[in-house]
C-alpha cells in the first residue's frame, strides 16, 4: 500500500509567494528574488511531505499564479494579443504569464487580462484558456520538466502533475464560433505527448494526470475524445505509470469509462461521494490500482480513523494491498497550511481540527493503522483521534437549542417581499431620486498600508479603540468626500474596519471562530482566512450598523448599507459537517435579516447584501441542482425580504456562467443585481437579455483583478453593449467588484473614468431619445 497528495499549498505558511509577487509587481524586487522565493516553497513543500512519510510526492503542483494557467503558457495557447508583450519581455516568460493573469498596461501597450472563473466548486479562481478554430500548440514552456529535475536534485523521484488533456480543454472557452474546443484534441496531443517524452527520459516513473471533468456530466464527444487520449497515450509510452486523478465528486455514469482508459491507478473522491467505493470495487479492472482520496482536502476537520479504516479494509479485501493508494480527496490546496502555528485557538476546537501539514501525518498514520501495527506512537495517536471525534460530538459548544427553535419556526412569508418589483421600484423611485445610469462601487476602497497598520496595532493593543476609531472614521470621511467630489450617485463608507467580506461578520457571529494563520489562496496572490463554522450560528449584536449610520451622517447622498449574504459566508467558510449545509446556510441568513431590519431603522434605504458565491455553491452534477438552488434562493431571501418596499435590496455575484440558473437568480427578487461583465466584454448580459429579467442589473464596466486602468471610452463601449440587450432604465454603472485589492491611485482614476462613461452614456441615450421623438 502507498500514500500519494494530488497537490499541497503553494503560498508558504506565511503568505510567501504572495508577498514575493506584489514585491515584483511594484518593482521593490528582482526577477531572480521571485524565482528564488518560488523554488525555497517547493523545496521546503517536498520536504514536509517526505518527512511526513508519503511515498508519491508531487511536483509541479507548485505555481506563480494559478495552475490552469501554467498549462496555457506550457502549451503556448497564448492569445495573439499578448504577442507585443511577448517581444518586450523576451528576457522573462514569467513576465508574460503575469501580463495574461493581470493584464499589462506601460510601454505604450494597454492589453485586457485573461477571463477569469472559479475552479469547480470551490473559492480558487483560475484564468479561463482561449480557444480558436484549428489553433495550432507548442511547447513553450518547460516549466513541467524543470520542476521535476528540481525535486530529483532535491533528491525525490516525484509524480509530476498535469491537467489532464480533456480537462484543460473542457476549462477553456472558444472565442470564435463555428467549432467545438474538443476539436482541438489531435492537435494539443502532440504537445502533451513532447511534454511525456521528455519526463520519461529525464526518469519519471509516475505521471498524475487531474481530469475532475470525469466526475461531471459528459456527452458522448468528451466521452470519446477522453479514450482517443489516453489510447493514443498509452501506445507511446507503455512503461509510464498513470494514475488518474477525480475529485469533488463521484464518477457515476462514467464509472465504465474511467475503468476502461488504459491507465495504471484511478483515484476517486470518498469525502464526497463515498457510495461510489462499491461500484467500484466490484467492477475495478484488474491491472488497476485504486487510490482512496479519503482525507478531505476541501475542510479542515480531522479525519475519523475508524470510519476511514473501515472503508480502507473493505478496499484491501476486494484488491489486496498492493493494489491500494490512501490519499486525500483532492488538492490540499484547498486546506491552510499548518495548525502548529495556531497558538491562540480555542484548544477544544483544535483538537478537532487538521491543516494541510497535519493531513499528510493522518494518510501516513492510517497506512500504518491498515497495516496492523504494533507501534506504540501509532497506536497512541489512534486513541487520540477516537477522544477528539468523541469530543465534538458531546461538545457544549456547539449546539444552541434557541436557534435550532428558530430555524424550526421559519414560514413561506419570511422569504417573500410585501410587493413585486414593479410596485416596489415605483416605490423606490420616490424616495431615492437617482438618475439614469446611476453610478456606485461595489462596497469596498482601497486597504491602504496605513489602514492595515492600524488594524495589526490595534489588534497588538499598541492603538485602544478609541484611537482607533478616530483614524477609521477619518478615513471614512475622506472617502466620502472624495465619492462626493467626482459625482458618484450611491456611496459606500469604504470598508475601512473590516479585514475581509466573510472574515468580518464570521468573527460577530456566535458558532464561528477564527484562525491567525489559516490563509488560503483565492487567486494570484489574494488570500483569504475562511471562517470555522463549528456549531449554531447567531447573531449577538449589530455588526455594521454604527459604520453605515456615521458614513449616511456625512453626506446628503444616499449610502449602501453592505452586508454578505449567507450562502457566500457558507461558502467560503469551512463548514461543520454534522449537520445539512442548508440548515447551516438557514441560520446565517437569520443573522444577517437581523442586521438588515436594523439598517433599515437606522435610515439606510439601499441595501447590498453579497452572492458571490452562488453560482459557485451549485452541485457538479445537474442532478443536485434543484435541491440545493432551493434552499440557497430561499436563504438569500429569508435574509433579505424583512423590509419595506421602499428599500431597495441589491446584491452582487462573481464571475460565473448565468445561463443555467436564471431563472433562480430572478427568483432571488434582489432589486438590483452587480455581476461581473468586463473580462468577458459583456457576455454574461446575454442570459439575462435572452430571460428579459425584469430587474435592474449593474454589469461591471472594468476589471478590479487587474492593475490596468481602462479609458472612459472604453467603458462607454462597455454601456453601449449593455443597452443593446438591456434597457437603458435597468441599468447601473459600477466596477466589477470590490476595490480593497487596488491602491488609490488606479482607483481614482478608474472611477472618475467610470463616473465620466455614465454620464456621456447618459446624454447619448437622451439624444437618441430626443432624436427619436422629433422623427
Amino acid at each position: 500500500m502507498q500514500t500519494h497528495i494530488l497537490g499541497y499549498p503553494r503560498i508558504g505558511s506565511n503568505r510567501e509567494l504572495k508577498k514575493a509577487c506584489e514585491q515584483y509587481w511594484s518593482g521593490k524586487t528582482s526577477l531572480q528574488e521571485l524565482l528564488e522565493t518560488g523554488r525555497n516553497i517547493c523545496q521546503q513543500n517536498w520536504k514536509t511531505q517526505q518527512e511526513a512519510g508519503i511515498d508519491l510526492i508531487p511536483c509541479n503542483d507548485f505555481s506563480y499564479y494559478d495552475q490552469v494557467l501554467d498549462m496555457t503558457l506550457t502549451v503556448g495557447a497564448i492569445p495573439k494579443r499578448y504577442n507585443e508583450v511577448a517581444l518586450k519581455t523576451s528576457n522573462s516568460e514569467l513576465d508574460l504569464y503575469f501580463a495574461m493573469a493581470r493584464g499589462y498596461q506601460k510601454d505604450d501597450l494597454d492589453i485586457t487580462a485573461m477571463e477569469m472563473t472559479k475552479w469547480f466548486d470551490t473559492n480558487y479562481h483560475y484564468i479561463v484558456p482561449e480557444f480558436y478554430k484549428n489553433q495550432e500548440f507548442e511547447l513553450f514552456s518547460n516549466k513541467i520538466i524543470n520542476e521535476f529535475v528540481g525535486a530529483k536534485q532535491a533528491g525525490i523521484n516525484a509524480k509530476p502533475v498535469i491537467i489532464g488533456l480533456v480537462s484543460y480543454l473542457l476549462l477553456g472557452k472558444e472565442k470564435e464560433e463555428g467549432f467545438d474546443k474538443l476539436d482541438l484534441a489531435s492537435k494539443l496531443l502532440p504537445v502533451y505527448i513532447e511534454i511525456l517524452q521528455e519526463l520519461q527520459i529525464q526518469g519519471a516513473e509516475w505521471i498524475q494526470f487531474d481530469e475532475p471533468f470525469l466526475a461531471l456530466d459528459l456527452n458522448e464527444k468528451a466521452t470519446e475524445t477522453y479514450q482517443f487520449v489516453y489510447n493514443e497515450i498509452r501506445k507511446k509510452f507503455p512503461r509510464l505509470k498513470f494514475i488518474v486523478t477525480t475529485y469533488f465528486e463521484g464518477l457515476k455514469d462514467n464509472l465504465l469509462l474511467a475503468n476502461t482508459l488504459p491507465i495504471d491507478a484511478l483515484h476517486i473522491d470518498l469525502v464526497r461521494c463515498e457510495e461510489q467505493l462499491d461500484d467500484l470495487l466490484n467492477t475495478l479492472s484488474e491491472d488497476k490500482t485504486l487510490s482512496l482520496g479519503i482525507v478531505d482536502g476541501r475542510n479542515i476537520w480531522k479525519n475519523d480513523f475508524e470510519k476511514s479504516l473501515q472503508l480502507i479494509q473493505k478496499a484491501t479485501d476486494k484488491l489486496g494491498s498492493d493494489r491500494v493508494f490512501i490519499a486525500p480527496s483532492c488538492s490540499l490546496l484547498h486546506s491552510p497550511c499548518d495548525l502548529d502555528l495556531e497558538t491562540s485557538l480555542d484548544s477544544q476546537i483544535k483538537q478537532w481540527l487538521a491543516f494541510a501539514k497535519q493531513k499528510l501525518a493522518e494518510v501516513n498514520l492510517l497506512k500504518k493503522l491498515s497495516e496492523s501495527t504494533n507501534d506504540e506512537t501509532v497506536l497512541t495517536a489512534f486513541e487520540e483521534n477516537k477522544k477528539a471525534i468523541a469530543s465534538r460530538k458531546s461538545s457544549t459548544l456547539i449546539h444552541h437549542n434557541d436557534v435550532k427553535q428558530r430555524v424550526e419556526a421559519v414560514t413561506k412569508l419570511d422569504s417573500q417581499r410585501k410587493n413585486d418589483f414593479s410596485v416596489r421600484k415605483e416605490a423606490q423611485e420616490k424616495v431615492l431620486n437617482l438618475p439614469l445610469f446611476p453610478t456606485t462601487t461595489i462596497g469596498s476602497f482601497p486597504q491602504t498600508k496605513e489602514v492595515r497598520s492600524w488594524r495589526a496595532q490595534y489588534k497588538k493593543g499598541n492603538l485602544s479603540s478609541e484611537e482607533y476609531r478616530y483614524l477609521l472614521k477619518k478615513e471614512t470621511q475622506k472617502t466620502i468626500q472624495w465619492q462626493e467630489k467626482i459625482g458618484l450617485d450611491v456611496l459606500v463608507h469604504g470598508e475601512y474596519e473590516r479585514n475581509d467580506m466573510v472574515e468580518y461578520f464570521g468573527e460577530q457571529l456566535a458558532g464561528v471562530t477564527f484562525t491567525k494563520k489559516g490563509w488560503v489562496q483565492s487567486y494570484g496572490s489574494r488570500c483569504v482566512k475562511p471562517p470555522i463554522i463549528y456549531g449554531d450560528v447567531y447573531r449577538p449584536h449589530p455588526m455594521t450598523v454604527y459604520w453605515s449610520q456615521y458614513a449616511q451622517s456625512l453626506t446628503d447622498k444616499w449610502i449602501k448599507g453592505m452586508l454578505t449574504g449567507p450562502v457566500t459566508i457558507l461558502q467560503w467558510s469551512f463548514v461543520r459537517d454534522d449537520q445539512p449545509r442548508s440548515v447551516t446556510c438557514k441560520q446565517i441568513a437569520l443573522a444577517i435579516r437581523d442586521e438588515v431590519a436594523d439598517l433599515e431603522k437606522a435610515g439606510i434605504r439601499i441595501i447590498q447584501i453579497d452572492e458571490p458565491a452562488i453560482r459557485e455553491g451549485l452541485p457538479l452534477r445537474k442532478s443536485g441542482w434543484e435541491n440545493y438552488l432551493r434552499w440557497a434562493v430561499e436563504a438569500f431571501k429569508i435574509s433579505s425580504c424583512g423590509v419595506d418596499d421602499a428599500t431597495q435590496i441589491h446584491t452582487h455575484m462573481c464571475y460565473s456562467e448565468f445561463n443555467d440558473i436564471i431563472q433562480n437568480i430572478a427568483d432571488m427578487d434582489a432589486d438590483v443585481i452587480t455581476i461581473e461583465c468586463s473580462r468577458s466584454q459583456m457576455e454574461l448580459l446575454n442570459a439575462f437579455a435572452d430571460f428579459k429579467y425584469p430587474n435592474e442589473i449593474g454589469p461591471g464596466v472594468y476589471d478590479i483583478h487587474s492593475p490596468r486602468v481602462p479609458s472612459k471610452e472604453e467603458m462607454v463601449e462597455l454601456l453601449h453593449k449593455a443597452q443593446k440587450v438591456i434597457p437603458a432604465s435597468q441599468l447601473w454603472v459600477n466596477p466589477d467588484c470590490g476595490l480593497k485589492t487596488r491602491h488609490w491611485d488606479e482607483t481614482e482614476k478608474a472611477l472618475l473614468a467610470m463616473v465620466s462613461s455614465a454620464k456621456e452614456a447618459s446624454l447619448s441615450y437622451n439624444n437618441n431619445t430626443l432624436e427619436t421623438v422629433n422623427q
